[in-house]
């Protein structure tokens, strides 16, 4: 049998609370065995994670990201998925990478914000406007569907587009200020200096890093890290290999013990807010295994079979 192709019009049989009821059934399976290889030139990464779940498939997916590429009117980010069979190994599926991608990455921030923000959060900061900003506007409404959500950029004009791509969010100019607004914060920028400080922060907030994927990157300085409590997708992901907590931990700011759990503790009751005063801080690793749960949800979805 032919392995499918998923186009990215497989969006329309998808939903991002369907998508959260994956992750969760996903981490109830064995624990996933997960590779990470990253490759560097410059600015640029070659990107490749590999995840096997016993009784849910295996996958490969190897993203590219070319910082420079927009001045040469390239996409920045290219990548290609592999979907493979638990029970025979063969090729399922290959799908879109740019699909597998936005839903994975905005479905993962909006899902853990679901467990960890306050439910009443009514005030969503989005802090750049970019491609991934977008997928959080609209992840974001899908569970918080009574927020007003405001975006910041270093470029005005970049926010004023945002704004008027996505119906009823407002730019705002002043980050601190606009920090010190929300109820949540989700921040998706290329920032290789932290951008969000820890002494603008008030109790309650959750704030959400998405941007910092490489060890030389962070979005939020050790003040927030310090007064928060530290979350993470997957352990084996989000610490070894990414600056918003590689960095810190290096320096003994933090220790690996402070970040709290991950979605493995689920089910234990440990990855969740203990009061409404306490900061939560939830880094968005990403990592092979949410693209297999991601890539499964899809296939399910969309695929003939």
């Amino acid at each position: 049998m032919s392995p499918e192709f998923i186009s990215g019009a497989a969006e329309n049989v998808l939903t991002w609370r369907g998508l959260g009821d994956a992750i969760e059934a996903g981490h109830r399976l064995p624990k996933a065995e997960i590779t990470d290889s990253f490759l560097y030139r410059g600015e640029d990464t070659m990107l490749s994670r590999a995840a096997w779940i016993d009784g849910l498939g295996l996958l490969v997916k190897t993203a590219t990201i070319f910082p420079g590429n927009p001045a040469q009117d390239r996409a920045t980010v290219g990548g290609s998925v592999s979907l493979f069979n638990d029970g025979h190994g063969g090729l399922d599926a290959i799908l879109d990478f740019h699909l597998v991608t936005k839903w994975k990455t905005a479905g993962d921030s909006a899902f853990a914000a679901s467990k960890l923000a306050r439910p009443e959060s009514r005030r969503i900061l989005i802090v750049g406007a970019g491609t991934v900003g977008r997928s959080l506007w609209a992840a974001y409404r899908a569970y918080f569907p009574d927020a007003q959500f405001a975006v910041w950029n270093r470029s005005p004009d970049g926010a004023a587009r945002f704004a008027e791509d996505c119906p009823g969010t407002t730019p705002m100019e002043d980050l601190s200020e606009a920090v010190g607004q929300a109820d949540i914060v989700t921040s998706a920028t290329m920032a290789t200096d932290p951008l969000i400080m820890g002494d603008w922060l008030r109790p309650g907030q959750h704030i959400d890093l998405i941007g910092a994927y490489r060890p030389d990157m962070r979005e939020a300085d050790d003040t927030a890290l310090n007064r928060a409590r530290i979350f993470v997708d997957s352990r084996e992901t989000a610490i070894a290999h990414i600056g918003e907590l590689k960095d810190p931990i290096a320096r003994g700011v933090i220790g690996p013990d402070d970040v709290i759990a991950d979605y493995y503790d689920l089910a234990a009751g440990t990855f969740a807010r203990q009061s409404d005063d306490e900061i939560t801080l939830f880094k968005n690793g990403g990592g092979a295994h949410l693209d297999l749960m991601t890539s499964a949800y899809i296939l399910r979805q969309a695929g003939s079979g």
